[in-house]
């Protein structure tokens, strides 16, 4: 730690937890309150309860956080492949080109998510890439949308990479091809899980976007909470964010786990 005085530190532990608290800590345990509540008309909620929690794991609600999974986990990869191919092409361009390639890159970032969900269904509502009420729309958009956060990720992981392994193992021949898969990519590794990660946790919890473009038959499980809200399900719909939540969690712990493998090895 970088205070090293007991009253530097009690000094910085108190304004941490004075802003941490009322900004991020309060509002995940007032929704985490209200999903074991049936009432909320004082100060803290009355009539603890499980059943938004049973209605949570059953019928729609599972079906909407596994189409939450499969399109987070697809559009993450697709991002990966695409952000770290792009983050190894930009990195034998000159400084110009990296710029162009990272302003590209950036511009979904740069622009609403609602903005996005627009020009994806402009672009697939007609042939011959005719998407629109498929599946395949919503997965493309997440992908637009998380795409730039790794190949940024990606792109500070080559910068830092030292030269040395690369240009000793094509010095004893080996091919392009096998310094890329043998040296490059496992230097590379806990980067790449990490923008995995980030990528799978911006995905599960994408709105805008989602709206205009999912199909009946494709949820995700953020439209759910919004539709449950929107009825006036407060509870219920407190209930679903805190299992998309919990997910969520789960998942970025076991990425993080093998963040922690890859950085060991």
């Amino acid at each position: 730690m970088l205070v090293h005085s007991r009253a530097g530190r009690r000094a910085v532990h108190t304004v941490f937890f004075t802003l941490f608290v009322p900004l991020f800590a309060i509002p995940l345990l007032v929704v985490v309150a209200a999903s074991c509540a049936t009432h909320w008309s004082g100060a803290f909620p009355s009539g603890p309860t499980g059943r938004h929690y049973e209605a949570a794991v059953q019928g729609a609600s599972v079906h909407a956080l596994t189409t939450s999974l499969v399109t987070a986990a697809v559009a993450s990869a697709l991002a990966l492949l695409l952000g770290t191919w792009a983050a190894l092409a930009a990195a034998a361009l000159g400084p110009r080109g990296r710029r162009l390639v990272d302003a590209l890159f950036m511009l979904p970032v740069a622009v609403p998510c609602v903005v996005v969900g627009l020009a994806v269904l402009v672009a697939f509502s007609s042939p011959p890439l005719l998407l629109n009420g498929t599946r395949w729309v919503v997965i493309i958009a997440h992908t637009v949308l998380v795409t730039a956060f790794a190949q940024q990720s990606v792109s500070a992981a080559v910068a830092r990479l030292d030269p040395m392994y690369e240009q000793a193992a094509a010095g004893l021949g080996a091919r392009p091809w096998y310094v890329l898969w043998r040296v490059k990519l496992p230097l590379l590794l806990p980067s790449l899980s990490a923008a995995a990660g980030l990528c799978f946790a911006l995905s599960m919890g994408e709105l805008s976007a989602t709206m205009m473009l999912y199909p009946p038959d494709w949820m995700p499980l953020p439209v759910q909470i919004f539709a449950a809200t929107d009825r006036g399900s407060l509870f219920t719909g407190s209930a679903l964010a805190v299992v998309l939540m919990g997910t969520t969690l789960l998942v970025l712990l076991a990425v993080s786990r093998l963040r922690t493998r890859a950085s060991y090895r």
